[in-house]
């Protein structure tokens, strides 16, 4: 099939779809499609096609866009519409996550698999209503047992829903956290001697001064060998 006759056909699974649909899902689900073909259509072809239509829905015309998220492909409103769009749901479209279960949805994606007991230990607080909260919402799911652990406590991992929410294809999209830590480093203070001193006790005429710390305690100017000499020695 020419790659004109397969395009519509990715659009409109991807628009019907209730979830993200995979390259390799869109291929089977044409084929069955098209099972009274000789020809089947390939991978490489829907990969390709998908880029096309990727590109298409980039221009300004429309108020849509084809994204990688949640592990599929999936069109989106454009985030230039998300006021527009919210209307339609009210405080709950706009309803966002508290802090605390940020910082415990934080502690997972980062930490996963992770068990309630590790996210506490690093919270410093108890976190059962964050998890329960976070569930609810499917951002997170239970992924088995630490059995490693007394009384095999669950562990916790993040969703397909988490990725969807946050726009992202994979966890390995998440910020890496030297990246986030690094725009927080302050830099140390740089002290020169000129700091101590005001700009009358500083040495003229380009001679050279140290400054050192006498047996008080206190600050005191040490003045370069020239300065040593005795101006009164007789000639």
């Amino acid at each position: 099939m020419e790659h004109s006759s397969i395009i519509p056909h990715i659009e409109v699974l991807i628009f019907a779809s209730e979830k993200p649909l995979t390259a390799l899902e869109i291929t089977e689900l044409i084929n069955n499609a098209f099972a009274f073909l000789e020809e089947r259509v390939t991978l490489d072809q829907i990969e390709s096609c998908i880029e096309g239509i990727i590109e298409k829905y980039t221009s300004e015309f429309y108020p849509f866009e084809v994204r990688e998220s949640g592990g599929g492909f999936q069109f989106l409103s454009k985030k230039d519409y998300h006021q527009t769009i919210a209307q339609l749901n009210g405080d709950k479209f706009l309803k966002r996550l508290s802090n605390a279960a940020l910082e415990t949805l934080a502690i997972i994606a980062y930490k996963q698999p992770v068990t309630k007991g590790e996210i506490e230990a690093i919270r410093g607080v108890n976190s059962d209503y964050s998890v329960q909260k976070l569930l609810e919402k499917e951002l997170i799911v239970i992924s088995g047992r630490n059995e490693h652990l007394p009384g095999h406590p669950l562990i916790y991992a993040t969703s397909k829903s988490f990725m969807d929410y946050f726009g992202i294809n994979s966890t390995d999209d998440l910020p890496k956290i030297k990246e986030v830590l690094a725009e927080q480093l302050i830099e140390g203070t740089i002290i020169n001697p000129e700091d101590f001193t005001s700009n009358t006790d500083l040495p003229q005429n380009n001679d050279e001064a140290t400054l050192s710390i006498n047996d008080s305690g206190t600050l005191e100017e040490n003045n370069s060998e020239e300065d040593d000499v005795n101006t009164d020695t007789e000639i």
